[in-house]
């Protein structure tokens, strides 16, 4: 959520000569509506069930750099098929720094409440063991710019593939 996971994909995707997809972006396309609707008629729950059927899928592809939602590790059903199927990198971004890129977005749901601040807080608490238990990779959001982010996750993959 405001980590730079679409940014840093999508610049990782050309590197290697990829297709990038995310999760979200999917979801949206299949619907034909945006997260928020889907939150406000089907609540979170709905949307995590959406969420775990397209990672189900796009995990399957191959020569894919995939963004996946920030909530998306909640799951065990996810984090496992994110584990088995490639490399997993977690932008850790401290939660003052992801509310002064997202306090603006009104397409976050999970920040429509009166301290979005405090609800970021929140999540990266929960989350963040999560991201940790599945990650090949942590890159450190606050050292670390995108392109400098990229340049790391395409040593760690080449370091993957050519040991």
């Amino acid at each position: 959520m405001g980590a730079g996971k679409t940014t840093i994909g999508k610049a990782l995707a050309r590197r290697l000569g990829w297709r990038f997809v995310d999760s979200d972006h999917e979801i949206e396309a299949r619907t034909g509506v945006g997260i928020p609707t889907i939150f406000e008629i089907e609540g979170e729950a709905g949307f995590r069930r959406r969420e775990s059927q397209v990672i189900r899928e796009l995990t399957e592809l191959r020569n894919v750099v995939m963004a996946t939602g920030g909530g998306a590790v909640i799951a065990e059903e996810n984090r496992a098929r994110l584990k088995e199927n490639g490399l997993v990198a977690y932008l850790d971004v401290p939660p003052d720094m992801l509310y002064e890129r997202t306090r603006h977005d009104r397409n976050r749901p999970l920040l429509q409440v009166e301290d979005p601040l405090g609800r970021l807080r929140e999540l990266h608490e929960q989350r963040s063991p999560l991201y940790r238990e599945v990650a090949d990779v942590v890159v450190d959001g606050v050292c670390c710019n995108a392109s400098a982010a990229v340049q790391l996750l395409a040593q760690e993959y080449e370091a993957l593939c050519n040991p």
